[in-house]
């Protein structure tokens, strides 16, 4: 039996997000005090008397909203009440309560879901004040006063859900995931491709930019193993980035990058390759990530017998220092193409992870500079003396010389190239460190 799933929702700005952020233990969720921040279903890690368990953190529900995004955050957090074994309904003992809260309590009541009542922002230990009384109206049973901010009322909270959680299993964890990224500059299609490869609308898809604001993960499990997807906000020019929120997405989705084992970078087939692509293609090389080029909405472009090759050859002209990334033509819309998206993955991943043994290491070195001699530089000759491969993700290699002045950039890229053509490396950066070593030593 998988994890027990606990959902938060209520209304805007009660404290969903910081009451989820507590619960996981790090700041995951974006906190502002603006309604409709979170609007897409972010999920985190728990363990309460030791049980683990997944926390759900929604965007506010307005019953009673014509707008398109709080919409599509209703159905959101609809979603995940329907998933949920556990539902922590919380409200603001500062407001009292609202029409929108009886409502949210009255679809709460109807999807038959255990449901605990959390009163936030009681920031005082001790006696409630006498407003905390009021919420018995919502019909829900004994509420809880807690403070999402300060963390009083954490313990009580939590064996309230904990007594609704499914029973234990024996089960062992899930086999370790891979963690992939969908990164890209704003409206390139990183939601709809998410949506496509769950085969349910997990995230808001909407022409505006700016939709997605915190990281999403998601995970998928089929046929071609388990996987941890992670939409990110997309990233914009800094002189672009002028909204506080905004700018908390960015740094979002650059965490991200860091935690992600593959980084797929989405490019808009009708643009082509820009200036923001390359600067966000180069965030996932600079941190020695595994890298997929993704050029989404290939159904937009007039084709003919040559359109896809000319097409790769113009985003390996913008993208020339990651030649090393396959690219692959998708249609997140149509489904055209999604399902190789799997196979790449699992190849570039076990690339980036790649261990080379140092006795083939120096036997392809050996060949390399018998075939092209190191440079010289006033009479003076590169020496290489060995090779190692020091850590992997990405794969990196220590060359030992006798002067580090003589390993020209020209050279290191040489070498490179030879362990690439023996060894592959599809799809991985790979660092090369010099080290210097006294000529003496080897004697």
């Amino acid at each position: 039996m998988p994890k027990p799933i606990v959902a938060i929702v209520g209304r805007p700005n009660v404290g969903k997000s910081q009451l989820f952020n507590r619960l996981a233990g790090k700041r995951l969720s974006i906190v502002e005090d603006t309604p409709g921040v979170t609007r897409d279903r972010l999920y985190a890690e728990s363990d309460w008397r030791g049980r683990d368990f997944t926390i759900i953190d929604t965007g506010g529900i307005e019953p009673n909203n014509d707008n398109e995004i709080l919409q599509f955050m209703r159905f959101q957090a609809e979603t995940a009440i329907s998933h949920a074994d556990v539902i922590i309904f919380i409200t603001d003992l500062r407001t009292g309560i609202t029409a929108a809260d009886q409502d949210v309590a009255a679809m709460l009541l109807r999807s038959g879901k255990p449901i605990v009542l959390a009163v936030n922002k009681c920031d005082k230990p001790g006696q409630p004040e006498p407003e905390f009384y009021e919420f018995y109206n919502l019909g829900l049973g004994e509420p809880y006063g807690i403070s999402a901010l300060h963390g009083y009322g954490m313990g009580e909270l939590l064996d309230a859900a904990y007594e609704h959680f499914p029973p234990a299993d024996e089960d062992g964890e899930d086999e370790e995931r891979i963690r992939v990224a969908l990164i890209g500059k704003p409206n390139v299609g990183k939601s709809s491709l998410l949506n496509r490869v769950l085969g349910e609308e997990r995230v808001i898809v909407s022409n505006m930019a700016g939709t997605t604001r915190d990281s999403v993960d998601a995970d998928v499990d089929n046929a071609h193993g388990k996987f941890t997807f992670i939409d990110t906000a997309g990233i914009r020019k800094k002189s672009k980035v002028d909204e506080k929120i905004e700018k908390y997405s960015v740094m979002r989705s650059l965490l991200a990058v860091e935690r992600a084992d593959v980084c797929v970078i989405m490019i808009d087939a009708t643009e082509g390759v820009t200036e923001q692509d390359t600067k966000v293609a180069g965030e996932a090389h600079n941190a020695g990530k595994a890298c997929i080029i993704v050029v989404n909405k290939w159904d937009l472009v007039e084709k003919d017998g040559s359109t896809m090759k000319e097409y790769t050859l113009r985003v390996r002209e913008g993208l020339a220092y990651m030649p090393y990334a396959p690219v692959l033509f998708i249609s997140a819309q149509t489904g055209q193409r999604v399902d190789k998206l799997f196979g790449l993955i699992h190849e570039v991943y076990e690339q980036n992870h790649m261990r080379i043994p140092t006795g083939r290491l120096n036997s392809i070195l050996a060949e390399a500079t018998a075939r092209v001699q190191p440079p010289t530089d006033k009479g003076r000759r590169l020496r290489i003396f060995y090779m190692t491969q020091a850590s992997t993700c990405p794969p990196t290699f220590v060359c030992f010389c006798n002067d580090a002045r003589l390993f020209h950039f020209s050279y290191q890229r040489y070498l490179e190239n030879q362990i690439r053509e023996v060894f592959g490396l599809t799809g991985t950066p790979v660092r090369m460190v010099i080290r210097e070593r006294s000529e003496k030593k080897e004697r």
